[in-house]
C-alpha cells in the first residue's frame, strides 16, 4: 500500500513539475486577460510615411486545449505571437511546432491552419493591420518627413520578404502589445500618438529579426562644428543686448573657447568679436531707421553699456555716425 502511495505521489510530482517547466513565472500579459478585446474597440488607423494603416484586431487570444481553426486566409497582415503554450500551425502546406517566445506572419493571401496543444494551450498575441500605399504621398519637408517615409517603406517593404516560418521574437516586439494595452487602461493625453508609436514599435521590432546591415541608410548624423557654429550665433542673436564673451558662448555650447575660435573661422569665415560686432550694428542700424529712440538708448538696448564707445565702432563700419546714418534713411521705412 505504502509503495502504491508513493508511485502516486511520485506521478503527481512528476505532473506538477511538467506544469511548473511550461509555466516558469507569472504570466506576463495576465493584465490583458482582464479585457482581451480592448485594443479591438478602437478606431485606430494612422499614416506612416507613404502608407495608410487601419489596425483590425490587436488582442489576447486564449485557445482551449486542442482547439482547431481550420485553414484560412487574409487579404491584411496578420501577426501572431505566441505568449505561453504550445501548439502546431501549418503555413500553407508545411507544419511547423510553436511554443512561448514566437511569432508569423500570415498574410496577405497566406493559407494556415492553427491547433492548440492538448497539454498546454495557447495564447497568442493577434495583430491584425491593414496596410495600404497612399495616393497622396508626401514630399519632403526637411522636418524628418523624408527619414520617417523610407524608414516605413523600409520596414513594411520587409514584411513581404518574411518567410513562411516561425521565428523567434529577439527584439521583444511583444511588449509592444502591453505598452498599447497600458496606454488603453490610462487613457493619457497624447493617446493617439502613444498608440500609434506602439504599432510601429511592434513593426520595426518584428521585421528587425530579418534585418541585414547591405543596403541599409545610414542614420542621420550632423556636421558638429556647422551645428555648435549654429548653436553659437543663435545664442548671439538671441543675447545680443547683454554683455556676451567668447569663453560664455563657448561654455553654453560646452566646448573650448579656442575650438569655438577655430569654428567661426571655418563655418563663418569671420571671427566671434566680428560677428557679434555684426549682429549688434545690425540691429542698431534697424532701430535707426525704424524708430525714433535716442541713439544712447539704442546703443544701451544692443550690449553698448558705453554709448560713446558706438560711434567708434560705428562710423568705423558704415564711415558715417549714427546720426549721419539715421538722416540719410529717414525715407527707407516708416518710424514705428
Amino acid at each position: 500500500m505504502a509503495e502504491e502511495t508513493g508511485k502516486a505521489d511520485n506521478g503527481s510530482k512528476r505532473q506538477h513539475d511538467r506544469k511548473s517547466a511550461a509555466n516558469p513565472g507569472p504570466f506576463p500579459y495576465a493584465r490583458m486577460v482582464n479585457k482581451m478585446d480592448a485594443l479591438d474597440r478602437l478606431e485606430l488607423q494612422f499614416r506612416w510615411g507613404d502608407y495608410g494603416i487601419r489596425v483590425l484586431r490587436c488582442h489576447l487570444a486564449s485557445f482551449p486545449p486542442g482547439q482547431i481553426i481550420n485553414f484560412h486566409k487574409h487579404s491584411e497582415y496578420e501577426f501572431h505571437y505566441i505568449a505561453k503554450g504550445k501548439g502546431k500551425v501549418i503555413l500553407v502546406d508545411q507544419p511547423h511546432d510553436l511554443h512561448e517566445g514566437l511569432f508569423y506572419l500570415t498574410g496577405p493571401d497566406l493559407i494556415h491552419y492553427q491547433e492548440s496543444d492538448e497539454e498546454d494551450p495557447m495564447h497568442e498575441l493577434c495583430l491584425h493591420l491593414d496596410i495600404v500605399l497612399l495616393a497622396e504621398q508626401r514630399t519632403g519637408t526637411g522636418w524628418g518627413d523624408e527619414l520617417e517615409t523610407n524608414e516605413a517603406k523600409e520596414c513594411l517593404t520587409s514584411l513581404d520578404r518574411m518567410p513562411a516560418i516561425p521565428v523567434v521574437d529577439r527584439f521583444h516586439a511583444m511588449n509592444g502589445f502591453l505598452e498599447a494595452y497600458r496606454i488603453w487602461e490610462e487613457q493619457p493625453a497624447g493617446f493617439y500618438t502613444l498608440m500609434k508609436q506602439a504599432i510601429v514599435q511592434i513593426l520595426l521590432r518584428t521585421t528587425r529579426v530579418f534585418d541585414s546591415p547591405e543596403g541599409k541608410p545610414g542614420i542621420p548624423e550632423r556636421d558638429m562644428n556647422f551645428h555648435r557654429y549654429q548653436l553659437a550665433t543663435q545664442y548671439i542673436q538671441d543675447n545680443e543686448s547683454l554683455p556676451i564673451s567668447l569663453e560664455q558662448v563657448a561654455e553654453t555650447i560646452n566646448i573650448s573657447p579656442r575650438q569655438l575660435q577655430r569654428i567661426f573661422r571655418s563655418e563663418g569665415q569671420t571671427t566671434f568679436r566680428d560677428y557679434l560686432e555684426h549682429v549688434r550694428l545690425s540691429g542698431i542700424c534697424s532701430d535707426l531707421i525704424h524708430t525714433d529712440k535716442p541713439i544712447e538708448e539704442i546703443a544701451l538696448n544692443h550690449g553698448y553699456a558705453n554709448p560713446n564707445y558706438l560711434y567708434p565702432v560705428f562710423k568705423g563700419k558704415y564711415e558715417v555716425t549714427p546720426t549721419v546714418y539715421r538722416k540719410l534713411h529717414a525715407g527707407d521705412a516708416r518710424v514705428r
